[in-house]
């Protein structure tokens, strides 16, 4: 199957899930771009955003122009939110690229050390080795 066609199905069935449920595309689409398209983790999340958005501001603007949206209560909310994602985010950016990389919240405790073979390879590979 192409990559397009796969792109298409996927995106297809992330917006109807979105659509119907009203939220949940990302939970979708992040383990859709990264297992059926290829896409790293971090791309995967920053195209989800911009997918949910756009789907998001579709809907919005679907459903203002019916009369059926609560200005006051979704500016609230939206303003709740921002300050702790804000941080969330900031946070994200200080956790170390070997807990993010293997999927879990804390260390597992292994370390890796250099084997024999390592300390006696030339010096530019032992600075190519992972420090551990």
């Amino acid at each position: 199957m192409t990559a397009l066609i796969l792109a298409l199905t996927a995106g297809a069935g992330v917006g109807l899930v979105l659509g119907a449920l009203g939220g949940g595309g990302s939970v979708l689409a992040v383990p859709a771009l990264i297992y059926l398209l290829g896409f790293a983790p971090a791309t995967a999340t920053t195209a989800s955003l911009v997918i949910v958005t756009a789907t998001s501001l579709t809907a919005l603007y679907a459903h203002a122009r019916a009369g059926h949206v609560r200005w006051k209560a979704g500016a609230a909310f939206a303003a709740a939110g921002i300050l702790p994602a804000a941080a969330a985010g900031i946070a994200a950016a200080h956790v170390p690229q070997t807990w993010s990389a293997s999927g879990s919240s804390r260390p597992t405790g292994r370390s890796r050390t250099r084997t024999p073979s390592a300390r006696s390879a030339s010096p530019s590979a032992c600075a190519a080795a992972p420090a551990g």
